[in-house]
């Protein structure tokens, strides 16, 4: 259980970090600069192909055991659940436009920012009402065969944060570490 925990937590710090990246990238759009297109490409490339591929639904399974142990929690799992779904599609937005760009599509840029700006405030609020009130609630609630049946969901290696970072996340890896 602590593991399964632990890991939550650190990949959400991750998570956290890469909204951070994209933010700052925003910023500098906002004010009429000019972003990494392709820095912000990879983060919510990785956020839509790690994220939301891998850790929700190894969450998706938290909150089913949870759901088990203390059903009041309904409405607050049922948020989450349609908010992963939110992430998705807003991703899928964001990602859409950043690929016209960098193709040089003429997207005005109201249409990228308003995308990215509804991505991260999802994003950001999700991952808050996760640390606040669902990994408290099933550190506490859950049993070992519950985490069990957590681990059991399949997973693949972190290929921006594991041990072997993937060669298209190697720009967005340095990235990282010089904002460290």
């Amino acid at each position: 259980m602590t593991d399964l925990v632990a890991i939550w937590r650190a990949e959400h710090l991750n998570f956290d970090r890469l909204l951070d990246l994209l933010e700052k990238q925003v910023a500098a759009f906002h004010v009429g600069g000019q972003p990494d297109y392709d820095l912000m490409r990879d983060v919510v490339y990785y956020l839509r192909h790690y994220a939301d591929q891998v850790h929700h639904p190894q969450e998706d399974a938290v909150f089913a055991r949870l759901l088990e142990r203390d059903p009041a929690m309904r409405p607050q799992i049922d948020r989450l659940l349609q908010e992963h779904r939110v992430i998705v599609a807003a991703g899928e937005t964001l990602l859409k436009h950043l690929d016209e760009v960098v193709a040089e599509a003429l997207v005005p840029r109201s249409i990228v920012e308003t995308a990215a700006a509804t991505y991260l405030v999802f994003y950001r609020q999700h991952l808050a009402a996760e640390d606040n009130e669902v990994i408290p609630r099933a550190a506490q609630l859950l049993r070992p065969r519950d985490w069990a049946a957590v681990a059991a969901v399949p997973t693949r290696p972190d290929p921006l944060f594991g041990e072997d970072v993937e060669e298209r996340f190697r720009n967005l890896r340095r990235q990282i570490v010089l904002e460290a």
